[in-house]
């Protein structure tokens, strides 16, 4: 696959996943684990999910940046 493909698909792919991934996200930072923990647990629970989308990505942007 020639490699402006894999960067079409892969921007594509990765779009979806960050909506889904922010979606969940935030139902989870609406439960009521999170709510009722401290503000030092709230914000280490957000630090980690914000960046933590980055860690599955990381597989399919070393695919598009393969050379053809």
């Amino acid at each position: 696959m020639p490699r402006r493909m894999r960067k079409f698909l892969g921007t594509i792919i990765t779009i979806l996943f960050v909506v889904i991934y922010a979606l969940i996200a935030m139902a989870l930072a609406q439960s009521r684990l999170i709510q009722g923990a401290p503000g030092v647990l709230q914000a280490l629970y957000y630090v980690v999910l914000g960046l933590g989308w980055i860690l599955p990505l990381m597989p399919l942007i070393k695919w598009m940046e393969r050379p053809d």
